[in-house]
């Protein structure tokens, strides 16, 4: 089983000023109808054996992040809430203590 992690943590600093701390760059449209966000999970659905993702993102994006979801008819393994920001290897390591809850053999593909 391919679990897929979706890592929308980012607080937006980068990508000034199309994207801000409360609207950062994952929920933006760069290239097309849909977020950057969308356009990750959306990549993935025709990948044979994968299972539906885990979406790690910052406590103040949830709702954004569940609507974003919901809009392209995607219901997430889980949403993990950071409420602070530690960088990559931490989200990882929740994802990955996450997903073993479920499936002992899961294979994850950090996205």
């Amino acid at each position: 089983m391919i679990i897929p992690v979706i890592l929308a943590g980012g607080s937006g600093t980068r990508l000034w000023p199309l994207s801000r701390e409360l609207y950062p760059k994952q929920f933006i449209s760069l290239y097309n109808e849909h977020s950057l966000l969308q356009n990750t999970v959306l990549r993935i659905q025709g990948i044979e054996g994968i299972n539906p993702p885990i979406i790690v993102c910052n406590e103040s994006h949830r709702f954004m992040t569940a609507e974003q979801l919901r809009q392209i008819n995607i219901n997430p393994a889980a949403i993990i809430l950071e409420p602070l920001g530690k960088n990559t290897a931490p989200a990882i390591a929740l994802a990955a203590l996450t997903a073993l809850m479920n499936d002992k053999d899961a294979v994850l593909l950090i996205l």
